[in-house]
């Protein structure tokens, strides 16, 4: 189907010569069929938009050029008292920063009051031709005046008294500035112009081109091909015409298999030796685990169901023991985590790791596989990273900091924490089936619960000690200093140009990645273009976007950590937002996981875009569904932005039915056969993306939900207690429920100011004042800093052995994976059993929470 409307020819993996190519980068020339466009855009009548346009001070400076080029020079002592008054009106630019317009106004203010004494003298000549008899000067140092007639010239100077009084007041003091239009290069824009514009610019067969490129050969982090993608996207940012893009290094951990260097046999008894094929029909690519140990290991074969903790103390129980045995254990289930499988593999005794593709779980006993449907065939194998990401993120050799190139500070791979301790392999159910039908007889049988979907499998045993012996080999090239890449583009923001919008998605995938992360890729791509082109009018941001592709995602978050612990200090201080988007589509279920300052935004802009195949909004069949934006859990790029930054973060996409996941059959073809053939449900996902985009960077009130953020507090805190009851802890939740309705009560107060904010200036018909909009400029800061200000950074703060973890309501469990996880340290606390420690932490949560709500209000 993709074929007949897309005529594309996919091309070879290039070498690092040929993708190391430069090519020249161009701006799109709209050309005169634009010129209606233009209009619409530029033309609409500002009385009946709502979208701010910050001041702009070109109509005043034009007034008082003119006054200027026409007044003599003069004394200025007599505006010294009105420069000091003014100069008392002025912020503390270490706690906010209109960089584009408070820098621009101060020096402003400076430039015309020094010129206000050579005003008087300029107004006096109008008058001249009209008064002949008349003449005089006026002096403002010694106030002396010459006059023939001074009753005359006493109206007169009172008279240009007022009109000075009246001209300090309007273009210095007041600097009223109609925010239902924002000026731009000499154009005006309203919002609602300009969100219609990115709505209807966002093109589906833009983004099914992208997917096609993006799709044409594996683009594993660290390989030549994930190189080539980020030449093409880098040139797609100078093809927006970003004002600044910039390729970031990192040199990192990553480890690659060998051809031969990988096996699983049995190998006793003969009678059933076998192999595995390991590699899937396609071929696309070599199978492996991310981060796996190097390792050529044998042991009777143990299966251990989904590899929980759980699972493997059944079998203890049982008084089956794992000591030097191979487990195997299958994907999903009790356990979503494959690296916590293997670490409970290796705490039970195993001396390696099999991970295998049940058709329960995602093949053909869900439904049909592909090529005829969505599901998992039997040769499909699922990679995937195996670091312990619940104990380091990022580049294991460097945990908390970031490893640059020359950065000589790192750890070995036999320190790192973040590294499993055994050997381990993916495999297609096609050669789990003859491991299992193996264990027959041995050990004993499995609960109910326990038993998978592949076939032919007459009973299904756990296996012992005397199981039969499987060979597990896997040697591999380890890397401990692989250059990776991302790429960032910059759209300078014209009133708060340091503070920041930014938005991100990875580009590594374990093969093709049509899904993960493809669909986001080629999202991401369309939002690049459609903002590209709204820049080619003149259009600016309030705030600066900064748009970046991530490397390393799949090996443990790496390029995303790397560059949070790079820029730590100037993120912490200047992001307002992360928005992140990994799977972009793999069905028509549209999730939001988020920190509650994104609720109102997110449920106003669903409101207006539409289901392309239900007569509803996303809003209703959200409502329908009884959708809720989720917390934040541990699986993308936003966790270093929100746990180790405090930067308040967002993940979005559409999900469905499970696919064939981080295999080479998630394709191109696979996505238009399956799941989207007319790429309507990747548009809208761009179009929600783009929208939330100018929500954050171009609204003059940061669109925060704190009221939000507080009542999500006061809940999770009562699941926090009902944990702790159902463990028996022996602790006072009292601090955290008063912590709770504290920041409860302060997000209300805090936000009536955006009442008076909104009732003074639609008050005035929509003119903001320069003191206004200064006071507006610190609430906005106030409300970006609440998550930063969530983080524990005092001396030996952050979860207690995970310290690059930083704040206190997100971040992972030891145990929890890519689960979403609130109030981690205390819930780790729980777990140990220690209540001491439990209360400490009780306390020491609620302390923070404390003072990040304080700190709204003082």
């Amino acid at each position: 189907m993709g074929d007949e409307k897309f005529d594309y020819q996919a091309v070879p993996i290039p070498s690092y010569a040929e993708a190391t190519g430069q090519p020249s980068s161009s701006r799109s020339d709209l050309g005169d069929g634009n010129d209606l466009e233009r209009q619409e855009l530029l033309g609409r009548d500002h009385a009946e938009t709502r979208g701010y346009h910050p001041p702009t001070v070109e109509s005043a400076r034009t007034s008082l050029d003119e006054l200027e080029s026409a007044a003599s020079r003069s004394d200025r002592e007599s505006v010294e008292e009105l420069r000091r008054e003014l100069d008392q009106m002025d912020v503390d630019d270490s706690s906010t920063s209109l960089t584009g317009r408070h820098s621009a106004l101060r020096h402003r203010f400076s430039k015309q009051l020094s010129s206000l004494s050579r005003t008087l003298s300029a107004i006096q000549r109008p008058f001249q031709r009209y008064m002949p008899n008349f003449r005089f000067t006026i002096n403002l140092n010694d106030t002396r005046a010459h006059f023939k007639d001074q009753g005359c010239i006493l109206l007169l100077r009172v008279f240009a008294l007022l009109l000075v009084v009246t001209l300090v007041y309007v273009f210095f003091i007041a600097d009223v500035f109609n925010i239902n239009s924002r000026m731009s290069m000499g154009q005006s824009y309203s919002a609602a112009s300009v969100e219609n514009f990115i709505q209807g610019h966002i093109n589906e067969t833009n983004i099914a081109e992208n997917l096609r490129r993006v799709t044409n050969y594996t683009h594993v982090a660290g390989t030549e091909g994930s190189f080539a993608l980020s030449q093409w996207i880098e040139q797609e940012f100078h093809n927006a015409g970003f004002d600044k893009v910039t390729r970031e290094e990192f040199q990192v951990y990553l480890n690659y298999p060998r051809k031969d260097g990988r096996r699983v046999a049995i190998i006793d008894p003969p009678s059933l030796a076998w192999e595995a094929k390991l590699e899937e029909d396609n071929a696309q690519d070599l199978i492996f685990h991310g981060h796996s140990k190097s390792g050529n290991v044998t042991g009777p074969l143990v299966y251990a169901n989904f590899g929980s903790r759980d699972d493997f103390k059944l079998l203890a129980n049982k008084g089956i023991s794992l000591k030097g045995s191979i487990a195997l254990v299958r994907y999903y289930g009790t356990e979503t985590d494959r690296a916590l499988k293997i670490k409970a593999a290796e705490l039970a005794g195993a001396v390696g790791c099999i991970i295998y593709s049940d058709p329960a779980q995602d093949g053909f006993v869900q439904g049909p596989t592909y090529p005829e449907g969505r599901y998992m065939p039997k040769d499909g194998v699922q990679r995937g990273g195996v670091s312990m990401m619940s104990q380091v993120v990022g580049d294991v050799l460097s945990p908390g900091w970031a490893s640059t190139p020359g950065e000589k500070h790192r750890l070995s791979p036999e320190e790192s924490p973040g590294l499993p301790k055994i050997p381990s392999l993916p495999l297609a159910w096609r050669d789990a089936q003859p491991l299992l039908q193996a264990l027959k007889g041995h050990g004993s049988k499995v609960p109910k619960e326990w038993v998978g979907g592949v076939p032919k499998i007459q009973e299904w045993w756990t296996g012992d000690e005397k199981s039969p012996v499987v060979h597990l080999m896997n040697l591999q090239d380890e890397v401990e200093r692989q250059p990776i890449y991302n790429i960032h583009g910059r759209i300078e923001g014209m009133e708060e140009r340091d503070k920041k919008i930014v938005v991100g998605n990875h580009r590594d995938s374990w093969c093709m990645g049509s899904v993960d992360p493809g669909s986001g890729t080629a999202a991401f791509l369309e939002v690049v273009r459609a903002f590209g082109e709204l820049l080619t009018y003149g259009w600016r941001p309030l705030r600066t976007i900064e748009f970046v592709s991530w490397d390393g995602e799949e090996y443990n978050l790496i390029g995303s950590t790397e560059h949070v612990e790079n820029e730590i200090d100037e993120l912490r201080a200047n992001a307002f937002a992360y928005l992140n988007v990994d799977v972009g589509v793999a069905g028509p279920n549209f999730r939001v996981s988020a920190s509650p300052v994104f609720e109102r935004t997110v449920l106003q802009i669903l409101s207006r875009i539409s289901d392309p195949y239900a007569n509803a909004t996303l809003k209703d069949l959200w409502d329908q569904k009884g959708s809720k934006i989720a917390p934040l859990g541990a699986g993308s790029d936003y966790v270093a932005f929100q746990d180790i930054a405090g930067t308040s973060s967002i993940d979005f996409g559409f999900d469905g039915e499970p696919y064939p996941y981080h295999s080479c059959y998630e394709t191109y073809d696979w996505m238009v056969k399956h799941v989207d053939p007319d790429f309507q449900y990747h548009k809208i996902l761009a179009q929600f993306w783009g929208l939330l985009l100018l929500d954050l960077s171009e609204n003059a009130m940061l669109p925060f939900d704190l009221e939000a953020y507080g009542n999500s507090m006061s809940r999770w805190v009562q699941d926090l207690d009902k944990f702790a009851k159902s463990k028996k802890a022996a602790v006072n939740m009292e601090p955290m429920f008063k912590a709770a309705a504290e920041m409860t009560a302060n997000a209300i107060q805090f936000e009536s100011w955006n009442k008076i904010w909104h009732d003074t200036v639609w008050g005035m018909g929509g003119y903001e004042s320069n003191v206004m909009a200064v006071q507006r400029v610190n609430h906005n800061a106030r409300m970006a800093a609440f998550d930063t200000n969530l983080l524990d950074l005092e001396k030996g703060g952050g979860i207690p052995n995970r310290t690059q973890f930083r704040h206190v309501v997100f971040g992972p469990e030891l145990w929890s994976g890519y689960d979403a996880s609130l109030f981690p340290a205390i819930r780790d606390s729980i777990n140990t059993g220690n209540w001491t420690l439990t209360q400490y932490w009780i306390d020491r949560v609620a302390n923070i929470i404390h003072h990040a709500s304080d700190k709204l209000l003082h």
